[in-house]
């Protein structure tokens, strides 16, 4: 697995010419994810976890990581974050047995990230 500031700094100077290409399809999307990503019916916590969900079954290590970072500020727990692997796995069959468990580890890089460098990423290393 890559640590998600390799994936950042591979992706850094793509995503620059790319959002210069399309800058309104990119601001479109940041806005979605904005208005998204708002308690309603549904918490922060839960819509991460679906997020979540969805980044393990696509296998965007890239996506898992904003995901597993994003659901460690909504308050989730690791145990939640399992119970959500769980779900791949049923729903994906062999496959969500490799992304499951990077969703878990993901959660530990983030929630070790969060508590103990606020938010940022540099510095933590990956387990396993």
């Amino acid at each position: 697995m890559e640590h998600i500031d390799h994936i950042r700094d591979e992706l850094r100077e793509p995503a620059k010419e790319l959002r210069a290409l399309i800058p309104d399809v990119l601001k479109g999307y940041g806005e979605l994810h904005k208005a998204v990503m708002v308690e309603g019916s549904l918490s922060v916590a839960q819509k991460e976890l679906i997020a979540l969900a969805i980044a393990m079954t696509r296998e965007c290590d890239g996506c898992v990581g904003a995901h597993a970072r994003a659901a460690v500020r909504a308050g989730v727990t690791r145990e939640q974050v399992a119970e959500t692997a769980g779900v791949v796995i049923m729903m994906n069959g062999g496959p969500g047995t490799v992304w499951g468990p990077r969703g878990v580890v993901w959660r530990g890089v983030a929630w070790r990230g969060v508590a103990w460098r606020g938010v940022a990423w540099r510095g933590v290393a990956w387990r396993g």
